[in-house]
């Protein structure tokens, strides 16, 4: 519990996702939103690696290998979907 509020934290990262789940956050925000471009994974790869990455079916492939190139937060309630971390967004999701 934080602020008063339960949570389940998932590590994508060290836990993995599943193709369904970026599905469905592409689906919501865009491949393009939930690929982290500013994360240094990403901004490790040749340009020709990049380039291979071009939709949404691509993204998710790559996202599933490297998976801290997948933006953070993402938090899901029953209220909807987050994005990353927009202090407003936040309060009007949980207050």
């Amino acid at each position: 519990m934080l602020h008063g509020i339960d949570f389940i934290f998932h590590d994508y990262k060290r836990m993995g996702i599943t193709a369904k789940k970026l599905q469905d956050w592409c689906k919501k925000f865009g491949w393009d939103k939930v690929l982290n471009k500013n994360d240094m994974t990403y901004k490790k790869l040749q340009e020709g690696e990049k380039q291979v990455i071009l939709n949404q079916a691509s993204a998710i492939t790559y996202m599933l290998k490297a998976t801290s190139s997948i933006k953070r937060p993402i938090v899901e309630t029953s209220n909807g979907l987050l994005l990353g971390f927009v202090p407003n967004d936040y309060e009007n999701m949980f207050l």
